[in-house]
């Protein structure tokens, strides 16, 4: 498989998942202004969308949508990742999934287009309830299906991680700041943000 990624976009929640399954893959990078890929490609040619995350499968098919591509390498992975057909924890798992794709996602995108500060400001506070409703859910638990990590627990990291681009203080989550601390002490998370370059790499002990 082959993950088309930009650094730090939403395309990471694959990326950990990938890592975490122990998929073998290959990642390319994609210049979303240019829309080039690191090798030189045409990224509208692969997805004409142009937007990350798109998973290139063994057959040659294109798969986009980040929830999508999420449960697509879930169902692959099998196990707690995402739990199987018919079982309830795996509508629970969707459930949060959608919310953070649809909810929490989309609602950061004014802080990445040329908006106006009124509009900013709008979606602020849009994602401040949200995180407030998940900051409530979460408790105490380790991950938003308690003991185990599972696909929207990636999703909800890098949403976590655009809060400076929001300009919201963390502070004001405080069990989902202890969460995202959690979640980054994973060895797949560790890897991405090594390999995407937004961690220093550590050196082999």
């Amino acid at each position: 498989m082959v993950l088309y990624y930009a650094k730090g976009a939403c395309s990471q929640a694959p990326h950990i998942i990938l890592h975490e399954a122990g998929f073998d893959h290959d990642s390319i990078r994609v210049d979303l202004k240019t829309k080039q890929t690191e090798r030189g490609e045409d990224y509208l040619a692969v997805n004409p969308k142009g937007a990350v995350p798109a998973l290139r499968l063994d057959d040659g098919e294109i798969l986009t949508e980040n929830a999508v591509v999420l449960q697509f390498l879930g169902d692959k992975a099998g196990g707690p990742l995402l739990p199987g057909v018919g079982d309830l924890r795996r509508y629970r798992v969707l459930e949060w999934l959608n919310f953070v794709a649809t909810e929490l996602h989309k609602s950061f995108g004014p802080f990445f287009k040329p908006t106006g500060e009124e509009t900013k400001q709008f979606a602020r506070d849009l994602v401040a309830s949200k995180l407030d409703f998940v900051e409530g859910r979460i408790g105490g638990k380790p991950f938003l299906m308690g003991d185990i990590f599972t696909l929207p627990d990636a999703y909800l990291f890098v949403m976590l991680g655009w809060l400076g681009a929001a300009k919201l203080d963390p502070s004001r989550w405080p069990k989902l700041q202890a969460y995202r601390r959690r979640i980054e002490q994973r060895p797949s998370v560790r890897q991405v943000l090594e390999f995407e370059g937004l961690v220093p790499v550590e050196a082999a002990g």
